[in-house]
């Protein structure tokens, strides 16, 4: 695997930190979070990394908006990813 650039890890930071601020805002306990949607909670904790250097796919991000009803548009629609 190569290595990432800095703006990529940077990118990567951010979707997982929009999802554990999602996340929280539904259920603030991950083990509930992800026994509501019948999901592993390590997946969660996983999808939440900022150390996991592989990141999200856009088919999880979509996965995880559909778990909490919102759109990509929605998710990405954030000063997460507007403000430098």
């Amino acid at each position: 695997m190569a290595k990432l650039r800095p703006e990529e890890i940077a990118f990567n930071d951010k979707v997982a930190q929009r999802i554990k601020d999602l996340r929280v805002k539904v259920n603030p306990n991950q083990k509930k979070f992800s026994e509501s949607h019948d999901i592993d909670r390590q997946i969660v904790s996983r999808w939440e990394s900022t150390t996991d250097e592989r990141g999200v796919s856009i088919h999880t991000i979509n996965r995880f908006c559909k778990m909490i009803n919102i759109t990509l548009k929605e998710f990405f629609d954030s000063e997460h990813f507007t403000k430098e």
